[in-house]
């Protein structure tokens, strides 16, 4: 009897060490399938509630590291700067400052230059990086692409020394001038010589005054709202009627190979085409002042008793029949180095050429800006000593009426990109007058044949 007790009680025992072993073994077996693994940790990490959805809202690039420093959450705009490689944060100062903040908790900001991925010519991109910690465990890091906004302020300063020096030389002249008159008050003859000098210096702060206000209304109004279909002949008649004057005292033939309209005799050189039925569709105000402008450059850089050529024609595009409007001359010529900089703002390819002819150096950025606003482009052509042909490529009035209103958001033209640029080839300033809009046309070989090289006319 007490033998059969003795081996109840023990079953009796190890039965509850078994229950025991049993709870205790069930219990660990959930705790472990609760517990977050290191995969885990990196692949299904839990962002606060709201997060995902404000970082897919945002602007700058975002980017969410775990305290192993592997990438949580990416934005496509930090994959396209090149800051997400691999699942890796691959900026290393970007990097060094998450781990800062994860230490300390503190809101770090540094600006940073990186490489510019898939460029060769160590471009640099100017960004912005703001890192803070995003809860317990994770750092939110922020970047914002500085590059275009750090262009368009170098361009302002660029624009504003530029400006204030253009405006200086006159008005330094227009002093001095006024001096020398005062001194030479008893001298007849050197106060009449010193008042023409006062009239010219006069002049040329007019123009520049002038073309400064056609150039902002050029890149600030939409010329499309009063558009109406233009004539290519009279274009061409309005732009060597401006220049009749100049060319008579250098004795240049201008050669034109569209029709005369109405009204306007035909002068010196000037010979009738078929061209007549050419229309564009813009405003003719700046039309008128763009074609005058590459008119007004020919003849100043061109050699006396030369010619100077302007062809029309209608040419086959994708988008719809385009008018190119060639202006040909016998002139010095552009270099290839200066020919990449010639639409940009105050640029001279010959400031001493600039100076006699009373250029401002704005001539051409006026006409880029112009092409750009009617969806067109101007390019050019030129070689040293041979002379240069300016090509302005419009769309014909039909396709651009119904382009405009097929796609009424493009009429806008956005060129504080323009506001840059400073420099440039220009009618009157040295054949160099100024965007990008954007960024200035590329010169390109023109499909005009140029002139044949300075000759001497009979």
């Amino acid at each position: 009897m007490d033998v059969n007790a003795a081996v109840a009680a023990a079953a009796a025992i190890a039965g509850v060490c078994t229950g025991v072993i049993a709870v205790l073994a069930f219990r660990w077996s959930e705790r472990e399938q609760k517990r977050p693994t290191r995969t885990s940790l990196h692949t299904d990490p839990v962002l606060p509630p709201g997060v995902d959805t404000v970082l897919s809202v945002l602007r700058s690039s975002a980017v969410v590291l775990d305290e192993a420093d592997a990438v949580v959450k990416a934005s496509s705009a930090a994959y396209a700067l090149g800051l997400v490689r691999g699942g890796r944060l691959s900026v290393e100062p970007m990097l060094q400052m998450a781990r800062d903040t994860r230490r300390d908790g503190e809101i770090r900001q540094v600006e940073l230059d990186l490489p510019r991925r898939g460029t060769g010519r160590g471009e640099a991109l100017a960004v912005s990086a703001r890192v803070a910690p995003l809860g317990s465990r994770l750092v939110l890091l922020l970047v914002e692409d500085l590059t275009e906004a750090r262009r368009i302020e170098a361009v302002r300063r660029d624009f504003v020394a530029n400006v204030s020096h253009e405006l200086k030389t006159p008005v330094g002249a227009l002093s001095l001038l006024s001096e020398a008159v005062m001194d030479a008050s008893e001298d007849p003859e050197a106060v009449e010589r010193f008042a023409g000098r006062m009239q010219i210096e006069a002049t040329r702060l007019t123009n520049l005054v002038q073309e400064l206000i056609d150039l902002s209304r050029v890149q600030n109004d939409d010329p499309l709202e009063d558009a109406e279909p233009v004539r290519v002949d009279e274009l061409v008649a309005e732009a060597i009627d401006r220049c009749r004057h100049q060319a008579g005292t250098k004795q240049i033939t201008m050669a034109a190979s569209v029709g005369v309209p109405a009204g306007h005799d035909q002068g010196a050189g000037r010979r009738a085409g078929g061209a007549g039925d050419l229309h564009v569709w813009g405003n003719r105000g700046q039309l008128a002042a763009a074609l005058g402008n590459l008119v007004e450059n020919a003849v100043n850089y061109s050699p006396a008793r030369t010619r100077v050529g302007i062809a029309a024609r209608r040419v086959n595009s994708p988008g719809g029949d385009m008018i190119e409007v060639a202006v040909t001359d016998q002139g010095i010529g552009i270099t290839d180095k200066d020919k990449e900089r010639i639409f940009e703002r105050f640029y001279r390819v010959d400031p001493a050429r600039s100076r006699q002819t009373g250029g401002t150096g704005l001539g051409l950025a006026i006409v880029k800006h112009v092409a750009a606003s009617h969806r067109g482009e101007v390019t050019v052509w030129s070689a040293e000593g041979q002379g240069s042909t300016f090509t302005l490529r419009l769309p014909e009035a039909g396709a651009a009426r119904d382009r405009a209103h097929q796609h009424p958001d493009l009429d806008d033209f956005d060129d504080v990109d323009d506001l840059g640029g400073l420099g440039g080839p220009d009618e009157e300033t040295g054949r160099s007058t100024s965007p990008s809009p954007s960024t200035a046309p590329t010169p390109q070989s023109s499909s005009y044949e140029p002139l044949p090289a300075p000759e001497v006319l009979p």
